[in-house]
């Protein structure tokens, strides 16, 4: 055999072989590859967008963190003010209620006096009556002597 018929025949052979695999292999493979790149740049495109929504979350949790914060705050604001409130309330109450038991005894006492007085003056009537019959030596009539009796309580 000719050593140039066979590089010949093995370059028409490489020539169908490349033909062959342009046509019939390489399509396939480049849509695989190009399938697979465009999977790769929709991952990257994902982790990036992945990326912006953790950074979007974690904006969002910390704002909520903040009002949460702030709401608590003003929870505790608000109890403290109506603690506050229901200590002076109770204060006036109470101070209401002291002064109305004041006025209730000293009113209690007005009458207590009164009373007391009223016995005093007729018991001391009484001892004028019985005193001036002692000085008369005879008795004095109590119901005759109404009027006069219930000046001298007046008096007294």
């Amino acid at each position: 055999m000719n050593i140039n018929a066979t590089l010949i025949g093995q370059a028409i052979m490489f020539a169908i072989f490349v033909w062959f695999c342009m046509k019939i292999i390489w399509p396939p493979v480049i849509r695989a590859l190009e399938a697979r790149k465009q999977r790769i740049a929709d991952g990257l495109a994902a982790a990036e967008r992945g990326k912006l929504d953790l950074e979007l979350a974690a904006k969002r949790s910390a704002e909520v963190l903040r009002e949460a914060k702030e709401k608590a705050a003003e929870i505790i604001a608000q109890g403290e003010k109506l603690k506050t409130e229901t200590l002076d309330q109770a204060k006036v109450t109470a101070r209401d209620e002291a002064e109305r038991i004041m006025i209730a005894a000293r009113a209690e006492v007005g009458q207590e006096v009164s009373r007391a007085r009223e016995t005093l003056r007729q018991q001391v009537a009484d001892l004028a009556v019985a005193g001036a019959a002692k000085i008369l030596q005879r008795e004095v009539d109590a119901k005759a002597h109404a009027e006069l009796l219930s000046t001298l309580k007046q008096e007294l």
